[in-house]
């Protein structure tokens, strides 16, 4: 990696005087004597667009990250011409550019400094490659803190660090290690309670620097392409969470059964043994809901066959699992085997769909097949082709999704582990090299992926998983963070990417659950399935080299553990499925880290252990061997112990007890959290009843609940069920109250109400503004009622 201190060395540039400006309507235009040109572009109020040009030239303005489905407009646009500056006002921000020398910096409407140019915008150029080497530098504001970055596998506030975007096959990586998987170049910053984000859309490899060569700066540079970068204005952090969210979009709501428990390993083979597994769930009452099949199901490892001495009747197989509710997962790959009697290679090669080097040669490398050749997935033509190669898979044997391995796209037995540099690309009618590519390469085989398994599922909603990602790549796919390790620090580890990568946008995700590379003992693989079932994807995974890693494999006390765990998982559905609707909808991470929750309290700023799963339940898992509990912080406000229900005030750390069978859980006081009976594969029982647990709070909270037919597309004509519940109590009453929406007549007539921490026996019940007899609501005498689905208000009264 090459050091700003290496780069001044060769001769930066720098702009200088304005000598021309100009506005066309949402875009503003500084021109400088030495042919910079920065477009300033108002996307929102808060939400601003910074892009550079030199030599009086942009380059064409494509990116794969925007969602078609941004939202813009602003409320307030006027520019200033004043004497030494240029001020880009809105009703939320000002944006100040020097008529010296461009530098920006950016204010509130009070005149606090939310973020400002150190170096600003410098380039040089690239005489290796031709173009410019783009860099944009800081200042670094005292106490600042950082967050985002994707996949990174260091601590959560990356003040001090330095990381490097290139998608990277990162087996076994450490902490700290650099790159990794994917490339997701947007970051928050934090300073005097104001959040700000920047999202570096560039495709080439690029770098961040948070005050780790100097202190008070922090810079981020590209080896190629435009310095381009979004600006987006909180101040809270979860106003530009969702504001970057919705720049580069969300996906649709999944099946219901992609949020079960999933199992895989690599490989499940043959088919006897793929039916032994699932027979084993079945009869250990392990809930599950996918088995994947890795590589050793295909003909010596050639994507979109089967190995038929192993699989000799897939479609039976696929059948038969469903039946007993497992849904099947299978693997492609990007590189397609160099055989001349292989359908798929004859296809690709006759339409010319394969990359090719600069000067012509196809480009050839080495993965599981042996010598490969790569489609293009940045030419829209090879992704149709591409989506449509999975008909047989999807709409004739029925496998019910799709898992996109090395698509970043890793090559064996290489230095650089993936294509060559000069490898071109149609980059949607944009030609580049693999340079600019690399990064969006894995992008674009999940988004046809995607494409032609959501076109053969229909009716069905698809399922997607994808290890290389670029921002965006959340439209199209869930993803895992990569072969990690079975040790304890990749525990810690799969707790902070899933945090970070839920603050950057991407929220359907989840880690090997164990570990992929070597073997957990059973205390570690017990304590692993605590956290990972409050990971949004859910999923065990591993190599298999050293044993097997089932949820029966550690014994009876660990084998018990872990299902009461996934029981819970399987509880948590509907809470888990609205978390889910929420970050669809409004853009909100699944999981929330604790600064996420609360930036005021500076002790959150540093925290990476603790966090929300949705809005109202506090996980923090153990992570060391032996442990009888933990310290943790409990953020502010009141929360109930889960398992001992007592009643914490926040904002201290204190000891929690957490034997091997416990995780310190928490939920936040007034929540009610819906609960749905265990099942042992989504779908597999009629929900008869909705239960919720009320956590009485002495004044108000809301809480919601979104349901639907759990697969299919009925949901988007208004065919779903949205329960928005308030509760308001006091020293002897509890009030609540429901609102609905949607068209959705969901299974269940009633819901059953288990109240926690009632400081009052129940003595009275109101019902729709009647009172009513205690057995009318079927009262247990304690801190249960069963009320129709449909009531609008439910009056408690106490002694």
């Amino acid at each position: 990696m090459i050091t700003n201190t290496e780069l001044s060395k060769y001769g930066n540039q720098y702009p200088n005087q304005i000598i021309e400006f100009k506005q066309d309507n949402d875009k503003i235009y500084f021109t400088t004597q030495n042919g910079v040109i920065l477009q300033i572009t108002v996307l929102r109020d808060s939400a601003i667009r910074f892009r550079y040009a030199t030599e009086h030239a942009f380059e064409p303005d494509f990116s794969y990250a925007i969602s078609e489905d941004v939202n813009t407009g602003y409320n307030e646009l006027e520019v200033l011409d004043e004497k030494s500056k240029y001020v880009v006002q809105t009703s939320k921000v000002r944006v100040h550019i020097s008529k010296v020398n461009l530098k920006t910096y950016i204010t509130t409407l009070e005149d606090m400094v939310i973020i400002e140019d150190e170096s600003g915008f410098h380039w040089e150029e690239n005489f290796d490659y031709g173009g410019n080497i783009v860099k944009m530098s800081k200042v670094t504001q005292s106490g600042e803190s950082y967050y985002g970055m994707g996949d990174k596998s260091s601590h959560s506030n990356l003040k001090g660090k330095r990381v490097n975007n290139w998608a990277t096959d990162s087996y076994a990586y450490g902490k700290d290690q650099e790159p990794l998987y994917k490339s997701i170049p947007f970051y928050i910053g934090l300073q005097n309670d104001m959040a700000y984000g920047i999202f570096f859309d560039n495709s080439f490899s690029t770098y961040f620097d948070f005050a780790h060569e100097k202190r008070n700066v922090t810079s981020f540079w590209a080896d190629g392409g435009e310095m381009n970068y979004y600006f987006f204005y909180g101040p809270k952090i979860s106003q530009v969470v969702e504001a970057y969210t919705n720049l580069t979009g969300v996906p649709e709501l999944p099946p219901l059964w992609a949020l079960g428990f999933h199992q895989s390993k690599w490989s499940y083979y043959p088919e006897k043994k793929v039916k032994k597994i699932a027979n084993t769930f079945r009869e250990l009452k392990i809930p599950c809901d996918a088995i994947y099949l890795d590589i050793d199901y295909m003909e010596g490892f050639r994507c979109f066959t089967w190995n038929n001495r192993r699989f000799p009747d897939p479609k039976k197989m696929i059948d038969e699992l469903y039946e007993d509710g497992f849904k099947t997962v299978t693997m492609i790959d990007p590189g397609i085997k160099i055989d001349r009697d292989y359908w798929v290679y004859q296809e690709a090669m006759e339409k010319g769909y394969f990359c090719r080097r600069a000067d012509g040669p196809h480009f050839k490398g080495k993965v599981w097949p042996g010598e490969c050749k790569f489609p293009d997935f940045t030419n829209p033509e090879v992704r149709e082709w591409w989506g449509g190669l999975y008909k047989e898979m999807i709409a004739e044997m029925g496998v019910h999704g799709v898992w996109n391995d090395m698509n970043e796209p890793a090559i064996m037995e290489v230095p650089t582990k993936t294509a060559n540099l000069d490898v071109r690309h149609d980059y949607d009618g944009n030609p580049c090299s693999h340079r600019k590519a690399h990064n969006i390469y894995g992008m674009q085989m999940v988004r046809a992926t995607y494409d032609g398994i959501k076109k053969f599922s229909f009716p069905k909603r698809p399922f997607v998983l994808t290890r290389a990602a670029y921002s965006g790549t959340q439209r199209y796919a869930s993803t895992w963070t990569g072969d990690n390790v079975a040790t304890w620090e990749h525990l810690w580890i799969a707790n902070v990417q899933m945090q970070r990568m839920c603050m950057s946008g991407y929220s359907f995700v989840g880690s090997d659950i164990g570990g992929f590379a070597e073997q957990p003992n059973g205390e570690l693989f017990a304590r692993w399935i605590q956290l990972g079932i409050f990971h949004p994807f859910c999923r065990v995974h591993s190599s298999g080299d050293h044993g097997d890693q089932e949820p029966w494999s550690f014994g009876d006390e660990v084998t018990n553990i872990v299902r009461k765990y996934i029981e819970l998982r399987y509880q948590l559905l509907p809470y888990l499925y609205t978390m889910f609707y929420r970050y669809v909808k409004d853009g909100l991470p699944m999981l929330q880290s604790l600064v996420y929750y609360d930036q005021e309290d500076s002790q959150t700023h540093f925290r990476t252990d603790e966090f929300l799963f949705g809005e109202q339940i506090l996980v923090c898992p153990v992570q060391e061997p032996n442990a009888k509990g933990r310290r943790m912080y409990i953020p502010r406000g009141k929360w109930y112990n889960y398992w001992t229900e007592e009643v914490v005030d926040g904002g201290i750390e204190k000891w929690v007890s957490a034997d091997i069978d416990k995780i310190p859980l928490f939920v936040k006081e007034g929540a009610m959290i819906p609960k749905y009976p265990v099942q042992q594969y989504v779908g597999e029982k009629k929900i008869e009843e909705l239960k919720i647990d009320v956590y009485f709070k002495e004044g108000v909270e809301t809480s919601v609940v979104y349901e639907d037919q759990q697969e299919g597309y009925d949901y988007k004509k208004g065919r779903f069920s949205l329960r928005r519940f308030r509760l308001r109590g006091k020293d002897t009453e509890l009030i609540m109250q429901q609102f609905k929406d949607g068209s959705y007549t969901t299974p269940y007539e009633n819901i059953k109400m288990q109240f926690h921490g009632l400081p009052f026996k129940i003595n009275k019940i109101e019902f729709n503004n009647e009172f009513v007899d205690l057995d009318h609501v079927q009262f247990d005498g304690k801190n249960s009622i069963t009320v129709s689905k449909d009531f609008t208000e439910i009056h408690i009264f106490g002694e």
